[in-house]
């Protein structure tokens, strides 16, 4: 392989919703993806892409200098780590952009640090949606050396990356900016649910608050799936989405920071969950609450 061949190649561990679509658009501005999943469907899906399959995560690492991970679960996070950090291979970074605690996040760093690796934590903020379109913003942190030289990375498939300084500091921002998301998705809900009820057609009041000052990303985001009643084309499962909010509210509860917003919206999640929602979007919950307005709508087409 040549070195211009080298320098150009990614490694993606984890290729769902978020780390297929990095895939994708690093595929298309140029770079060489390789990339492993546990799920043999991504796998071959993936594959279709132009993704180079490989079996393992430590092929992936063996294969790139730069690994990006994209996981559901923290213990997939370690068990990757423990994995490439055995393979005893040259120094590689790799940069984490899921959401997890900070501990979490930590004592992986010290796994991969005791290996020779630099890991970099770089949360993102962004749906699904705005994944495939490259619509994403990077919160990285860590060695700021490291956080340079990803940036031609991300480049491939985010619109911005901050360096937001001190390895942690990437997850606290996204903390930061999914306690906004929990409160708009619902507020946005909220509002159509209202506006239904009140025998508004759900087409004009999308265009009407995406027009407006009581408009946000969220709802520009959501409300066309609450506009169809069809939460099926998922940017963010109900499932992974609670996994973010325990962590949020975890965080908030160590910081004794008061959140009444944002714990207004829990039980409204929790019943999306309850009421078959779990592999839905997180717009669902604009189901949850036209049920409790005893509105019945029917999928728009």
């Amino acid at each position: 392989m040549s070195p211009a061949k080298t320098s150009k190649t990614v490694g993606i561990i984890g290729l769902g919703i978020m780390g297929g679509s990095f895939s994708r658009n690093l595929l298309a501005s140029g770079w060489r993806v390789v990339g492993f999943d546990t799920d043999p469907r991504k796998r071959k899906e993936l594959a279709k892409a132009g993704v180079e399959i490989v079996d393992s995560a430590r092929a992936v690492a063996a294969a790139a200098p730069i690994v990006i991970t994209s996981l559901p679960k923290s213990e997939a996070l370690a068990a990757t780590a423990k994995e490439i950090a055995k393979a005893k291979l040259a120094p590689r970074i790799i940069a984490e952009c899921s959401t997890f605690t900070i501990e979490d996040k930590e004592r992986t760093e010290k796994v991969l640090r005791a290996a020779g690796h630099v890991m970099l934590d770089c949360p993102v903020s962004g749906t699904g949606s705005q994944a495939r379109a490259g619509d994403l913003v990077i919160y990285a942190s860590g060695d700021r050396k490291s956080v340079a030289k990803i940036k031609p990375v991300f480049a491939g498939f985010s619109r911005k990356l901050y360096d937001v300084g001190a390895f942690g500091n990437g997850s606290k921002m996204k903390y930061v900016a999914n306690l906004l998301v929990a409160i708009n998705n619902v507020a946005s809900a909220e509002a159509m649910v209202m506006g239904i009820k009140s025998g508004l057609d759900p087409k004009m009041i999308f265009e009407m608050i995406s027009n407006g000052a009581g408009n946000s990303r969220v709802f520009e985001l959501r409300a066309p799936m609450m506009v169809k009643n069809d939460y099926s084309d998922v940017t963010m499962k109900c499932s992974v989405w609670q996994k973010d909010m325990d962590v949020i509210g975890a965080f908030a509860k160590r910081m004794r920071v008061p959140t009444p917003l944002f714990t207004a919206t829990l039980p409204v999640y929790a019943a999306a969950l309850k009421s078959g929602h779990a592999e839905d979007d997180t717009a669902a919950v604009c189901a949850v609450l036209e049920s409790k307005a005893r509105i019945k709508r029917r999928k728009v087409r």
